[in-house]
């Protein structure tokens, strides 16, 4: 038998013990030992709950327990999960989490002394809830250089944008539907303006190079300016507008972004639909993986906590190889990423052709029948800057938005 303790008995502390019990005897045969929760530590009491007998409230019960082998830490954030999980390594534990925050701040300096104390820091659910991304990355495509990697790594973004998309609807009202059906916090900011997806793009970029990304070095655009008429034109294209944290190698370096994209029909995230989540990996042998599914929710991150788990308790004082160098990678500056971009103007488009015409070149022209007094262009590929410099000479632009048409 193997004791575990679950940190937090939130949604996805809850869901842990939940899958735990349900799949009790596979997990089992998997793991090749019984998985026992000995302890859920929160501040609470859950009277009605057949957890309470399991409740403590003082973490080093947890830490002065011997028979403990595997932490879970399922609160979320950086303060106290930092701490108990640096403490639970330091006292010979193993410690499994599906925390993004920690993971991409800490994820380096864990790794290392999970290393050297020959145990295990496993996060397999901090990325992609239910969806199996970090084993691939680290196991199956290590013979591998990863050029790029791409994501909507964001539920609550996604299941807006698809239903603006679907019905027609303006940003502020899905928003709120999203709130009322528990997809999106009741302060979704961190959602909303790419901050999560930035997380969780700065783990996969760090794993993928083997050198630590700052997700607070990500250049991070969120979708509250994507309006229906944006949405409406990107119908009108055959294409979809998705949240996209990118993490790319090009001739001048590498890059990572987070922010809206309007993407061609054909490509491997325009059918990402609702809450569903989706990687896209290029490697320079493999070529094109796709990995998608829930990206979060309850009992699918759980999966993915009780997945690592199991392979936790597969190799009690056996470092499983993962990991990242605390040295940063150094990423190349925006403004000198080449993108193409579709630019919203209102106004004649006889009045205002020549001018565009002479700052971009050739460009696409996009007219909607329906809408008066506006109209829309599709550029080549010039860097961020060249961009901004050429846009600030057009007036009455009302958004752009990066694209792949």
């Amino acid at each position: 038998m193997i004791n575990i303790a679950v940190l937090g008995y939130g949604t996805i502390g809850a869901g842990v013990v939940e899958v735990l019990e349900v799949n009790k005897k596979i997990i089992a045969h998997h793991a090749g030992y019984e998985i026992n929760v000995k302890y859920v530590l929160d501040l609470r009491d859950f009277p009605n709950d057949r957890i309470q007998e399991k409740i403590v409230h003082d973490y080093n019960i947890i830490l002065q327990d011997p028979q403990i082998k595997i932490v879970v830490e399922a609160m979320g954030g950086i303060n106290p999960a930092y701490e108990f999980a640096r403490k639970a390594l330091e006292s010979g534990k193993s410690v499994v989490t599906s925390n993004k925050e920690l993971v991409a701040k800490h994820g380096a300096e864990l790794l290392k002394l999970a290393k050297e104390s020959s145990l295990n820091f496993l996060f397999e659910a901090s990325v992609g809830g239910g969806i199996p991304i970090i084993r691939p990355l680290n196991r199956s495509l290590t013979a591998d250089v990863i050029t790029e990697i791409s994501g909507i790594l964001n539920g609550t973004t996604n299941f807006i944008l698809t239903k603006m998309q679907m019905e027609g609807l303006p940003f502020d009202a899905v928003l709120k539907e999203a709130q009322e059906r528990g997809y999106a916090e009741r302060n979704p900011e961190a959602d909303v303006e790419g901050h999560d997806a930035g997380r969780k793009i700065a783990i996969l970029s760090s794993l993928a190079h083997g050198l630590q990304v700052d997700y607070d070095k990500i250049y991070t655009e969120g979708i509250t300016k994507i309006t229906d008429i944006d949405v409406k034109y990107a119908k009108y294209l055959d294409a979809s507008i998705r949240l996209v944290a990118t993490c790319k190698t090009v001739e001048a370096g590498t890059y990572a972004r987070v922010s809206p994209m309007l993407l061609d029909s054909d490509h491997p995230l325009a059918d990402v639909y609702d809450v569903y989540n989706a990687v896209h990996v290029k490697g320079n042998m493999v070529g094109s993986l796709k990995f998608q599914g829930q990206g979060a929710g309850k009992l699918p991150t759980a999966s993915a906590v009780v997945g690592d788990i199991v392979d936790a308790a597969k190799h009690p004082h056996i470092n499983i190889p993962m990991y990242w160098d605390e040295q940063k990678l150094e990423l190349l500056d925006i403004d000198l990423v080449p993108v193409k971009f579709f630019v919203r103007v209102i106004g004649d488009i006889n009045e205002n052709r020549e001018k565009i015409d002479n700052l971009y070149g050739n460009v696409k022209y996009v007219l909607i029948p329906s809408l008066v007094n506006e109209f829309a262009f599709i550029t080549e590929e010039f860097t961020e800057k060249e961009h901004r410099e050429k846009l600030s000479n057009i007036i009455n632009v009302v958004s752009k938005i990066r694209t792949t048409l």
